[in-house]
């Protein structure tokens, strides 16, 4: 991975003490979003770290995931796919309950949204415990396509979640590593 960008990133999230809940560490990375030539640079990182995959449609997970997921899918001219919590989507929709650190959650994604047989490359933000990826990945596979990677901007490397999913695909890229 590039260091040089994986620092400038680095330099730019926030970090916000017990939120969402007492004794969490999260990571905002709204402030990179006011340094345009900085999101140019992390659009580049991740279309040359995925230019060797198979990539037929980009799925992403609500909400943070869809920051730069509208723009991947379009620099990589395939398909954008939102996942989304339950009863945002307005039409008919295949649905998945999972557990995740702080409760219970269903995702859903229309079902229309992806064919058998694609290859879904799935992004979001951050990789935690990497429970809410292994949904999205069961959701992707509900619809008979095949997942065929995953893109973070950044991943927590001590809650292990690319161990969650690199079982479905060893094809995980973290622009930033904590």
């Amino acid at each position: 991975m590039n260091q040089d960008l994986s620092e400038k990133i680095k330099a730019n999230i926030r970090d916000i003490h017990d939120f969402p809940k007492r004794g969490v560490l999260f990571k905002d990375i709204t402030p990179i979003f006011a340094l345009p030539d900085l999101c140019t640079e992390i659009l580049d990182g991740f279309v040359d770290a995925l230019k060797n995959n198979k990539i037929d449609a980009l799925a992403c997970i609500e909400s943070r995931g869809f920051f730069f997921g509208m723009l991947l899918a379009q620099r990589l001219r395939v398909p954008f796919v939102p996942i989304r919590k339950k009863g945002k989507l307005p039409y008919k929709t295949l649905s998945l309950d999972y557990e995740l650190e702080y409760g219970r959650e269903t995702m859903e994604m229309h079902e229309d949204a992806i064919k058998p047989g694609l290859n879904v490359l799935i992004h979001d933000d951050v990789l935690a415990t990497g429970g809410t990826a292994l949904a999205a990945s069961q959701l992707i596979m509900k619809a008979g396509a095949n997942v065929a990677g995953y893109a973070f901007l950044l991943s927590v490397g001590f809650l292990e979640g690319d161990k969650k999913l690199q079982f479905i695909s060893p094809n995980i890229v973290s622009l930033v590593e904590y």
